[in-house]
């Protein structure tokens, strides 16, 4: 074979072969893990004296910040946040607002600086001068958690005041400040020597000034941040050498000196205070029978709400305001933040318009609760149909009649009431015609004893209260016309079917704690951290008998106020929230099984309690996202 044969297969060879091998050939070399690093920087950092209103970075490669300018934070705050631009290789920071004389500025970039291929971040970096003689140089540490759950809350700014009086939360900004990473852990350096007042701020106006409604943690008493001089003394042995008793020798005493910075061991409890603005929104009619009023929040007490008299003309002088619950019923949500008015009179169900005369307790701008009275319309508009229509809705409304229902079913909870609902308020319920009957046999049943009483003011239920037994079938019966609304319509005979469940689909448990605790409340949590049941802690135990199978956690509050919830703090009464407790423990829960479990919520420290399944970051507002 020539030379150029030879040459020529082996070229093919090579063509075939980088077919084959898409991936062989320059790959752009190794991945670039190498943070960006400062080649200098305009002043120096930890400067003194120093008075001009920019800041120069100089980096060793191009870079960008990793994120908002708001991540950065600028201690003290100041109130018009300086200009940061990035501009290819160095970071620019104009100040906006004047430098205070003998003060220690620090720029906390954190680790929000990185390169701009890899996005490798430099770690942890804060810039920092005086326009004084001296660098502050006092540091304090802490953690701060949601008080409701224990959770770790980031991005919240953590202040210190020097101004000791309680107005300055609420006029002044922070003279220090720091912010929560991930954990909830938070720093705040060079500190000022003196004595402060120290602050959580779920800052929203970014002011750094509470607003109410703003969640908020503090500690009861002023803070002195100090440094702690630790002496050790360590011995230097002669070598090889020992006394006559055999001992070591010693050659001289070393004496080492350890500083630590106090405290260290902070611990904010955050909270929304149970304030919120409360304000008439709008006004509902959907349906001629009845409209809604709806607030932005719930109310304390019942609104007034007054309607000039019906046969009056609206636009007349001499107007008579009538108790419009003369006209209707009321029927309020948990909270009374909905109301739903049930017109009762024909003539208030035939008005297009009706104009109310409303007066409820606002919240003012400092969450103050002042009378306030609007006039309202509550306007219906009726859809545009032709008589023949209309005529046929009708007759098939008074077909239908009542559509009377009831909360049974073939899987009933022997701790579940029995409801007759109804979709509209109840005039009145002949008890005598409610039955409920027990099957003794596939055919055969026999009465059972029953209470017969209106659920809630809303008219809308009536509970039906009797002994049941456990596996076990029962009909609910409704002789025709039991119940009456208040439009006067009725039902046919109804008849719904149920079963009580087996004791056996349940498990049981009991909580005994270790140590008592008085106004305790056990609450069983599901595998979100979310309450199922609760029960007050009698003596040391709590009972939770006829718990569904399944994983559930447990969570323990001190019921101080004795409202049996768990109670929020209170920044204005300097209260703090209710004391809340877990147990680290995941429970596993068998059906027809009796569990018992003994909670030691003293010994366990705190922040080691909340198990971590269900532990989560409980604010990400300044939070990286990588």
């Amino acid at each position: 074979m020539n030379r150029s044969v030879v040459i020529g297969s082996l070229l093919i060879l090579m063509g075939l072969s980088s077919c084959a091998n898409r991936g062989v050939g320059p790959q752009g070399g190794p991945i670039d893990s190498i943070p960006p690093s400062i080649v200098r920087t305009n002043p120096d950092n930890g400067c003194l004296n120093y008075t001009k209103p920019t800041i120069d970075i100089y980096f060793n490669e191009y870079i960008q910040l990793d994120g908002s300018t708001d991540n950065i934070l600028v201690s003290p705050p100041q109130q018009r946040p300086p200009e940061i631009k990035v501009i290819g290789k160095h970071i620019h920071v104009a100040f906006q607002d004047t430098l205070q004389p003998n003060t220690t500025y620090t720029i906390d970039f954190a680790n929000y600086i990185v390169d701009n291929n890899e996005k490798n971040p430099y770690p942890e970096y804060a810039f920092s001068f005086s326009t004084g003689d001296a660098i502050d140089s006092l540091e304090i540490y802490g953690q701060l958690i949601n008080a409701e759950n224990l959770n770790p809350m980031s991005g919240v700014v953590v202040g210190l005041h020097s101004n000791l009086h309680d107005s300055a939360f609420t006029t002044q900004p922070f003279t220090r400040i720091g912010r929560t990473d991930e954990n909830g852990e938070f720093s705040i350096k060079n500190i000022h020597a003196g004595t402060y007042r120290l602050y959580a701020l779920h800052d929203q106006s970014r002011d750094y000034i509470y607003q109410p409604g703003e969640a908020v943690a503090f500690v009861m008493e002023p803070i002195t941040p100090r440094i702690d001089v630790q002496i050790e003394h360590d011995t230097i042995w002669k070598k090889d050498t020992l006394d006559a008793q055999g001992h070591k020798i010693a050659d001289s005493i070393y004496t080492s000196e350890y500083y630590y910075y106090e405290p260290s061991e902070l611990l904010l409890k955050c909270f929304k205070e149970d304030k919120r603005r409360i304000a008439f929104q709008r006004v509902i009619r959907e349906n001629a029978h009845y409209f809604q009023l709806i607030f932005s929040a719930p109310q304390q007490d019942l609104p007034t709400l007054r309607a000039l008299r019906l046969e009056q003309d609206s636009l007349a002088a001499d107007t008579t305001w009538v108790n419009f619950l003369d006209y209707c019923v009321l029927q309020p949500s948990t909270g009374l933040d909905t109301l739903t008015y049930w017109l009762t009179d024909s003539a208030a169900i035939k008005m297009d318009s009706i104009r109310f005369e409303l007066t409820y307790m606002k919240t003012d701008s400092v969450y103050q609760l002042q009378p306030q009275t609007d006039t309202i319309m509550a306007v219906y508009r009726a859809p545009r149909l032709s008589a023949k229509v209309l005529a046929q809705q009708k007759r098939k409304e008074k077909a239908l009649g009542l559509q009377i229902n009831a909360n049974v079913n073939k899987k009933f909870n022997i701790y579940d009431t029995i409801c007759i609902l109804s979709p509209t308020p109840i005039a009145r319920i002949e008890r005598d015609s409610v039955h409920l009957l027990e099957y003794i046999n596939d055919s055969t049943t026999i009465p059972v004893s029953t209470r017969v009483q209106l659920r809630d003011s809303s008219r809308m239920a009536y509970q039906v209260i009797a002994r049941l037994r456990h596996d076990a079938d029962y009909d609910l019966v409704l002789d025709s016309g039991a119940v009456v609304d208040v439009y006067g319509k009725t039902h046919k005979k109804e008849t719904f079917i149920m079963h009580v469940r087996p004791q056996e689909d349940y498990a049981t448990l009991t909580i005994r704690l270790a140590t008592p605790c008085p106004n305790a409340i056990i609450q069983l949590l599901d595998t979100k951290d979310q309450p199922v049941r609760q029960m007050p802690v009698t003596g040391n135990n709590a009972a939770f008998r006829y718990v569904e199978p399944g994983s559930y956690y447990l969570r323990m509050f001190v019921d101080t106020d004795h409202n049996g919830r768990w109670t929020t703090g209170d920044w204005l009464t300097k209260r703090q929230p209710e004391e809340v407790y877990y147990f680290r423990k995941k429970l596993t829960l068998r059906a027809n099984w009796d569990f018992e479990e003994i909670v030691d919520w003293q010994n366990v420290p705190l922040l080691q309690q909340k198990p971590r399944a269900i532990r989560k970051d409980e604010n990400s507002t300044n939070k990286k996202k990588r």
